[in-house]
């Protein structure tokens, strides 16, 4: 079921000066909960989801409402999550759906009586295996997705007991074949992959360092094979979602307060940033700088949310009276 307005509650999208702060009203709704703002590679629209559809918002829009918004037809694909990216070509949409699966659509949708194209393969038995979409390579070749599944079958995957099991890993999809090349396998829970702008590096949030203990994710990079890898934050913020800006040289990530398990929505979250050097690791001395408070989590900055020019970004809020 698609996620909903809660009493009092507007959803907004926000256009944010990456140096300021300062942020301009793209979107306000009082009826539709809209998620995940993707900025496209031409610059001119938002892409986002909303009642489990696709959807598209001229991105010089200010103050617009859901009567604006263009809907993306996405032919027989299930209901869809907040997880989508735009192809780097801007011809193709892939999508996370409910069903665990990722889908490519047309940059316009699915002609009608058409047929999207699934990407990932058959899941296998007994898993409960779900991929959860969060980057593309700058060749569009590759996916970088969340795998979540049982680290082995059993009778009743959807059981209590078998999902306290259930672990999250990185993995690259081929979007050719649907191949997936695992990144991590672990017991550590990790989310949010996103490509650097030239491909060498993959940025994601895990709890590799919390000792065992939830609620304390932190930033890393790493090559898309794994090795190499750096943890980049150690603060006692709560961090997820790393996104480094199109020229490599800002990076910007959600953070929740101190012990938050999870990423949920309606908290109070900070949009923070570091500057990046030429090696594309944070500028030696740099500290988290906070860009913006607000309401949100998550549906706030899930997805690649940056301009092409580097110098704003989109994202979502959810503010009450």
């Amino acid at each position: 079921m698609p996620r909903l307005l809660l009493p009092g509650q507007t959803s907004r999208l926000l256009v944010v000066d990456a140096v300021t702060g300062e942020a301009e009203v793209a979107f306000r709704s009082g009826r539709v909960l809209v998620e995940a703002p993707n900025w496209s590679p031409d610059g001119r629209w938002l892409v986002v989801n909303g009642d489990g559809l696709l959807w598209r918002l001229p991105a010089d829009a200010r103050d617009a409402d859901e009567t604006d918004l263009v809907p993306v037809p996405l032919g027989d694909v299930p209901e869809i999550n907040n997880d989508h990216v735009i192809a780097p070509d801007q011809r193709t949409v892939v999508v996370s759906a409910r069903d665990g699966h990722l889908y490519e659509v047309p940059w316009d949708g699915v002609e009608p009586g058409g047929s999207a194209r699934r990407v990932t393969r058959d899941h296998p038995p007994g898993r409960n295996h779900k991929n959860y979409l969060h980057g593309v390579s700058p060749d569009g070749t590759q996916l970088s997705v969340v795998v979540g599944a049982l680290p082995a079958p059993v009778d009743d995957p959807d059981g209590e007991e078998a999902r306290a099991g259930w672990r999250t890993d990185v993995a690259l999809v081929s979007v050719a074949d649907g191949t997936a090349t695992a990144v991590t396998a672990d017991e550590h829970p990790d989310d949010g992959p996103e490509f650097s702008p030239d491909g060498r590096w993959l940025w994601w949030n895990s709890e590799r360092a919390s000792g065992g203990v939830a609620g304390h994710a932190q930033l890393f990079r790493a090559a898309p094979d794994g090795g190499d890898l750096v943890q980049v934050t150690h603060d006692v913020r709560v961090n997820w979602f790393p996104h480094p800006s199109p020229d490599g040289r800002t990076l910007l990530w959600l953070a929740y307060e101190p012990g938050t398990t999870g990423h949920p929505a309606d908290r109070d979250v900070e949009l923070r940033t570091m500057p990046l050097g030429d090696d594309g690791l944070p500028v030696p001395g740099a500290e988290p700088r906070t860009l913006r408070a607000l309401q949100g989590g998550q549906g706030t900055v899930n997805v690649p949310c940056w301009a092409p020019d580097s110098r704003r970004f989109a994202c979502a809020d959810y503010p009450r009276g």
